[in-house]
């Protein structure tokens, strides 16, 4: 992912009103991040643990999605939770259900999408083994590491053609 900045951030987001772009709280050193290990720049809000944000390349452009996280936690760590995106596998409550209202007016009337994803949303760096940790297992796969950035992002790219699909499915 190319570096970006605030403006870019905040003038993404197509779930959320200019208002409420230009009031959330930005990562910490955003200059500062990996971006070339970053397929998609996601943060929880400092602020307000509730509330999650993610921002996209798509269509030679940026789209970006504010999220409600599900208060309901998993805490057991016998229990393995697999992220949707990446499938990385956490012991605990490693995976969060992040909650997105749609774009235009079916967000407006009150449709959402939800899936789960990395507690941290740091799923390009698990896939790329640049981050680790006791409670999050990556399984050893035949696919490239290639082959599963693609599908990290295809699995991200279906999650957002729902964000912005304008009707629900009857």
């Amino acid at each position: 992912m190319r570096p970006i900045g605030e403006s870019d951030i905040r003038g993404s987001f197509v779930n959320c009103s200019k208002g409420e772009a230009r009031k959330l709280h930005l990562p910490r050193g955003l200059a500062d991040l990996p971006w070339d290990d970053l397929d998609f720049l996601g943060w929880r809000d400092p602020g307000a643990p509730d509330r999650g944000y993610l921002i996209a390349e798509r269509d030679g452009g940026l789209i970006g999605v504010t999220f409600r996280v599900s208060s309901e936690t998993r805490r057991s760590l016998a229990k393995t939770t697999v992220c949707s995106l990446c499938l990385t596998s956490h012991a605990g409550s490693g995976v969060s259900l992040f909650v997105a209202r749609r774009a235009g007016a079916a967000g407006r009337e009150g449709n959402t999408v939800g899936t789960y994803i990395c507690g941290d949303l740091a799923c390009p760096l698990y896939v790329r083994g640049k981050k680790k940790s006791a409670l999050v297992t990556r399984f050893t796969e035949s696919l490239s590491l290639e082959e599963q950035i693609d599908r990290m992002r295809t699995n991200l790219d279906a999650f957002l053609d729902e964000v912005v699909r304008e009707k629900t499915r009857a």
